[in-house]
């Protein structure tokens, strides 16, 4: 079985990217190679992928799309690109176009759980609780939020806490929604929750799948921003969480359900918050979760017994089922 692994992609997770794509390639295995997608839109594809990699980050490709891939010589396609173009349905229609069995979610559910408005959304709709919010849109007049500070102010389809800004006074949210509508013509203002704790769960499966230990983040930072995430020893993640196991087993069929009503393949991560009046509410659900060293989707499932090499096989057989 050979597989094709991408990674790169444009600005924002292009680091985090080719930082997980280390952690696969050293663990993969099936043989694997590489193609990388430079910020500037172009691929890089053979030894220049893997200088690229070496280097942490690609400014420049050499191939326009669709690159030149032998894409029947791949039995399976594991994309690895975290944010736009990569988590958003984008690259998976061109691979069904291709008809590439490929790793993770399809497209609509892809682009769903991408957008943080469409995807709360659907959860509220089904009844599954999630943090209170409104939604902007560029060029629109901007609403008082209808809740005070502290709140969030966040891109709508960005992933790794990118163009995320806490605010703590009405008089910066100026300079918060200038820095979301950088990243978006969409962008949520949701509320915050002082004293939450945070919670995630890895799950596995395509109709029918596993969820892991749940596991706590804990970190000294104003909140679970990009440099907490991905700079080794920021953030403490406790394996499993000190929870109660009937809360632990409410998260986990509370991710279940989600996995089920989004139409989420093959992985995802679920990351939930937990109130102090413990009510838990579901923030996000990542179909692309991170594989650097400090990723929790691969730690969530060391904790459940199932080892790196073992997850990326079991990711890539599950891509290959009908």
């Amino acid at each position: 079985m050979k597989v094709l692994l991408l990674a790169g992609g444009p600005p924002g997770e292009h680091e985090v990217s080719l930082s997980s794509a280390r952690g696969v390639l050293a663990a993969m295995p099936h043989p694997t190679e590489l193609a990388v997608l430079a910020k500037d839109g172009r691929w890089l594809l053979g030894e220049d992928a893997y200088e690229a990699l070496r280097a942490g980050v690609a400014e420049h490709g050499t191939h326009p799309f669709p690159p030149p891939v032998p894409w029947p010589h791949y039995d399976v396609v594991f994309p690895l690109l975290h944010g736009p173009l990569g988590e958003d349905g984008v690259i998976q229609g061109f691979l069904q176009l291709l008809r590439r069995p490929y790793v993770g979610a399809g497209v609509a559910s892809s682009a769903l759980c991408m957008d943080k408005d469409l995807c709360k959304r659907v959860l509220r709709q089904a009844g599954i609780p999630v943090v209170p919010w409104v939604t902007l849109y560029r060029g629109e007049p901007t609403p008082q939020p209808p809740f005070p500070p502290p709140y969030f102010v966040k891109p709508a389809n960005t992933g790794s806490s990118v163009g995320i800004s806490k605010v703590k006074a009405d008089q910066d949210a100026a300079k918060a929604l200038a820095e979301a509508f950088a990243w978006d013509d969409k962008v949520l203002v949701e509320q915050g929750i002082e004293g939450v704790r945070e919670l995630e769960v890895a799950l596995l499966g395509n109709i029918h799948a596993e969820a892991s230990v749940v596991g706590e983040i804990t970190y000294q930072a104003e909140f679970y921003d990009y440099q907490t995430k991905y700079t080794e020893g920021k953030a403490q993640l406790h394996l499993p969480a000190p929870i109660p196991p009937e809360l632990s087993d409410r998260v986990r069929a509370t991710a279940l359900e989600a996995y089920r009503i989004l139409g989420v393949r093959g992985m995802a991560r679920v990351d939930f918050f937990l109130s102090p009046q413990g009510e838990l509410y579901l923030n996000e659900l990542n179909t692309i979760p991170g594989f650097t060293p400090t990723s929790m989707y691969p730690k969530l499932w060391q904790a459940s017994g199932l080892a790196y090499p073992d997850l990326l096989d079991r990711l890539v057989r599950l891509a290959l089922e009908p």
